[in-house]
């Protein structure tokens, strides 16, 4: 998932340098969304994680 959101951070920043707003703010809030929900799933799953079950 963080592949994902580096990929639409990198199409935002093309799409930005090329005039394209429409194109980078929304390939930008896609990065961004999927980062958070990466960020999410990383701490639950540290949370969650390292639990022995008996």
């Amino acid at each position: 998932m963080l592949n994902w959101a580096l990929t639409f951070l990198v199409v935002a920043l093309v799409a930005a340098v090329l005039g394209f707003s429409g194109v980078a703010g929304t390939a930008a809030w896609m990065a961004h969304t999927l980062f958070v929900v990466f960020l999410v799933l990383f701490l639950v799953s540290l949370i969650a994680g390292p639990r022995v079950r008996i």
